[in-house]
């Protein structure tokens, strides 16, 4: 119980802030309301599904409505005070603190998915990468543009990185809030002084 609990946290803090992002995008393109909610639904929805679907499982967004109520509840909010109207510099920003926001909830709340199932290593890794960058491929190929796995290279990184760090400490006897909660936060600092400092993985070189 203590564990879903733990997921439920997690996968909401996810839904919220990548259904910002999706809003952002959305507004930045022009898109009228229909297109706006579609793109961010899709964006919060996207990479919970695939990894749902990878494990033989409905999704969960077809059992509960409480993701939905978090994605219509956030639009709401976000619509009501005009995000899109702010300054786009600020609004740049914005978005990628709560793609960030969502990459690093959703990494640990696939990475616990994984861990329940009793997968190997790259059995969580892939299913904490899948879920926090699926909702994002989908996004940015709706609108598109180049997805950021490719042209981000801290992002999909981090996600993998997060995800390998909850296995081992779930593997050592290291569980719950004490552990998650500062995961999120170190994942989520990772992946924000990366993003501004420009960090990047060496590149191949013709």
């Amino acid at each position: 119980m203590h564990a879903l609990f733990q997921f439920d946290w997690l996968y909401l803090i996810g839904t919220a802030a990548f259904t910002v992002s999706g809003y952002l995008i959305g507004a930045r393109k022009q898109f009228d309301l229909l297109g706006v909610i579609i793109l961010a639904l899709l964006t919060a929805i996207g990479g919970g599904m695939i990894r749902d679907v990878l494990v033989g499982r409905t999704p969960r967004i077809f059992l509960d409505a409480e993701p939905l109520y978090t994605i219509f509840g956030t639009l709401a909010l976000v619509w009501l005070i005009k995000l899109h109207q702010r300054n786009k510099g600020l609004l740049l920003k914005l978005f990628i603190v709560a793609d960030s926001i969502g990459l690093v909830a959703f990494s640990i709340a696939g990475a616990q998915v994984g861990i329940d199932a009793r997968l190997n290593l790259f059995g969580v890794a892939f299913l904490g990468f899948v879920t926090a960058v699926g909702g994002g491929l989908v996004r940015d190929m709706m609108v598109n543009d180049v997805p950021f796995i490719l042209h981000e290279d801290f992002y999909g990184t981090v996600a993998i990185l997060v995800a390998i760090i909850l296995f081992l400490l779930y593997g050592w006897g290291y569980a719950g809030p004490l552990v998650d909660w500062p995961l999120f936060a170190f994942g989520l600092a990772l992946r924000l002084i990366a993003h501004w400092r420009e960090i990047r993985l060496p590149r191949v070189e013709r």
